[in-house]
């Protein structure tokens, strides 16, 4: 007997066929590619010119993903030092950029957040506020100023996984009370605004997202200019919060919430909160030690407010705990702090830090490594002024706006971060 397909399931095997079909155009593209642009006349010094190549296969690689992506973060230095590019102790080295270290720490502290409940505990503590729940624009306006505060601290990805099942729960209590002509508009406007929120986020901290901190690496190797913690927030925080009062208000009118009753949800957010129970020692820890790590990345910005600067501790302070050290120390007290003395049992164990994002702290080093090799071999620099002449760009305007296209047209191919890796020495 023949079976219909949904149309979810046409969707769903269509994607799968492009899927494979991506990866397997790439993995004949990709070197074809690269080979093209070495074979190609092009006016660059010979190394830019090997470098060149190197880019476009690597690009097309990190596109159309035949193998995964932090994997080609790996290779393209190794063929790197194959074409003789640079020796081995010089090209790795950006494996251990200092920055790498403020990845590693501060995933642990989100990997502890996460597995101890301390965001769900966050997130119902905030919804069950008595205002909250007086209107669903309220609902919509609280869910996303918690995934964009979440998203400031963690993961992108993080933030959007660890919000959504609490948007569903609402959404199903809400489903239940409303007419169901108005509710299919809102739902589609809280997963949107929670997806949205989370990329917002993103951009107020350097550990927001992980182009913030490729950025603020290249820019302190490259440029001699180092931006710190509270500098970098000086700038994010008040640009998050204009786009996010852009978003709710674009969702908010887009996405109307007429006759959607509340009823229900107050219950369904106080028997989620009460779920959790009382506070545990590893979420207290856990707190501790976010609250802790904080205060240690903003301390040199408050220092310079009153003191200057050019103090000789804020100096100090800088030189000796930079916000890579802080990160890895603080993430450190999370091995250290007990949840319970008795069973030799710690907030977290090795078994479960070990299961932070690698992939992303090795797309993060390869990053770095394609980036400065990029200025080695003059190829930033020659690509950047050859942009600069094609599009006759003679003001700061003008680089900003071509910076932003070309963040918006490479971040629609492949990830943010190797969109980063890519943009950011060309714009330098």
């Amino acid at each position: 007997m023949m079976t219909l397909e949904t149309p979810e399931e046409k969707i769903s095997a269509a994607e799968a066929r492009f899927d494979q079909l991506r990866k397997r155009v790439g993995l004949f593209a990709g070197p074809l590619f690269g080979l093209f642009i070495y074979l190609l006349p092009l006016p660059l010094d010979p190394n830019a010119h090997k470098m060149a190549a190197l880019m476009v296969g690597t690009v097309i690689f990190w596109i159309t993903e035949p193998i995964p992506i932090p994997v080609t973060a790996l290779l393209a230095p190794m063929l790197a030092i194959l074409f003789g590019l640079g020796k081995a102790k010089e090209v790795l080295a950006g494996f251990g950029h200092p920055v790498l270290f403020m990845f590693i720490g501060s995933f642990l502290i989100a990997r502890s957040m996460q597995l101890h409940h301390l965001d769900r505990r966050f997130s119902f503590a905030l919804l069950s506020l008595p205002w909250v729940c007086r209107s669903p624009q309220r609902v919509l306006a609280t869910l996303g100023t918690i995934t964009a505060f979440l998203s400031m601290w963690i993961s992108n990805t993080a933030a959007t996984a660890m919000i959504f099942p609490i948007a569903l729960g609402i959404l199903g209590t809400l489903q239940s009370n409303s007419e169901k002509t108005a509710t299919p508009s809102y739902a589609t406007g809280m997963m949107l605004m929670i997806s949205f929120a989370a990329s917002i986020g993103g951009i107020g901290t350097p550990i927001g997202t992980p182009p913030n901190l490729i950025g603020i690496g290249l820019i302190g190797e490259q440029l001699g200019k180092k931006i710190s913690f509270f500098e970098w927030m000086q700038l994010g925080v008040p640009l998050l919060l204009v786009m996010y009062l852009a978003l709710y208000f674009l969702l908010a009118t887009l996405h109307r919430s007429h006759a959607i009753s509340l009823s229900g949800v107050t219950d369904f957010i106080q028997k989620q909160k009460q779920g959790l129970g009382p506070w545990t020692l590893a979420q207290k820890n856990t707190l501790g030690v976010f609250i802790t790590a904080i205060s240690l990345w903003v301390m040199p910005g408050i220092l310079a407010v009153f003191l200057g600067s050019d103090s000789e501790w804020v100096r100090f302070y800088e030189e000796r705990m930079p916000n890579d050290t802080v990160a890895v120390m603080a993430a450190s007290l999370l091995f250290f702090l007990p949840k319970d003395w008795k069973k030799q049992e710690f907030t977290l164990s090795w078994k479960e830090g070990v299961e932070i994002d690698w992939g992303t702290i090795l797309l993060f080093g390869g990053g770095i490594v394609l980036g400065e090799l990029m200025f080695k071999t003059g190829l930033s620099k020659a690509v950047g002024e050859g942009l600069f002449a094609l599009l006759a760009i003679e003001s700061l305007w003008g680089v900003t706006a071509l910076a932003i296209l070309m963040g918006i047209v490479i971040s629609e191919l492949s990830s943010n971060t190797a969109s980063a890796t890519m943009i950011v020495p060309v714009v330098i």
